[in-house]
């Protein structure tokens, strides 16, 4: 009797799996390690030192940087998982209606298209709302975001809201329960691990986001990516590295939380 087919009794296979896992993670362990680095060089050893994570935290510039991306992946975070939300609930919850999957697609359309398409497309629109209002503030930047979070919001609410049972919403229903009601106090408590999930990744995304940002800010709105963007075109300093390392940790963490909320429970 023959053998299931099985990829990992393939010939190669496990050498092929760790030439993957180190050409992925070796670099990201050789960011770490060189942000303790003593010396100003990335590639050579000096010693040890929190030397360059002092000079990060004392630095003006990157601590504008840092509270202007916190602000904008904080506005495009909400402003993305609000509209996930509706747009879950209405291809989830309501009777299949003509053009749903067109919509399904044009919430997605952001994972399907190059992000410099996406970003060119927003720089030529806000820049016709520029000159027509002379407004240049920061809210171009938080909705380009939101624009381009949305399907990463969209995702896990709508897992959520498909793996949910109906019967409880069906109940409320029957017992009178409008449907703001039912959604409020039926709903909402199941869904929100997953907006929560969805929120996380939205905000994730946003914080580290380089190319929508670079189209479509103006002067003065260099978020941390830009800013290292930037020093990088200059020169490259261990500091760098520290604030790489910072932003990697910062990202583990809210993405294992992500992974711990959206996981289903018994």
């Amino acid at each position: 009797m023959a053998r299931p087919f099985e990829v990992t009794r393939q010939p190669g296979f496990s050498a092929i799996a760790i030439a993957c896992f180190v050409l992925l993670y070796l670099p990201i362990v050789l960011l770490v390690i060189y942000s303790f680095n003593a010396g100003e060089s990335i590639s050579q050893w000096e010693g040890f030192s929190l030397r360059w994570y002092a000079s990060a935290w004392e630095n003006e510039q990157i601590q504008a940087a840092t509270i202007r991306s916190v602000v904008i992946a904080t506005g495009a975070s909400l402003i993305a998982t609000s509209a996930a939300v509706l747009a879950a609930l209405a291809t989830t919850r309501t009777a299949p209606w003509r053009g749903r999957t067109i919509v399904f697609a044009l919430v997605n359309q952001p994972l399907m298209v190059p992000e410099i398409v996406t970003a060119v497309a927003l720089l030529i629109f806000f820049s016709m709302i520029k000159v027509a209002t002379g407004y240049t503030g920061l809210w171009y930047l938080i909705l380009a975001h939101a624009a381009f979070c949305i399907p990463f919001a969209y995702m896990p609410v709508r897992a959520r809201l498909q793996g949910m049972d109906l019967s409880l919403e069906q109940a409320g229903a029957d017992l009178y329960g409008t449907p703001v009601k039912v959604f409020r106090h039926i709903t909402l408590p199941q869904l929100w691990p997953g907006i929560l999930a969805g929120a996380m990744l939205a905000f994730v995304i946003s914080l580290d986001d380089v190319v929508i940002t670079e189209f479509v800010k103006s002067a003065g709105q260099d978020t941390l990516p830009t800013y290292m963007l930037g020093q990088i075109r200059r020169t490259i300093t261990p500091e760098i590295n520290a604030i790489s390392t910072a932003l990697l940790a910062v990202s583990i963490l809210l993405v294992t939380a992500f992974f711990f909320i959206s996981r289903t429970r018994k």
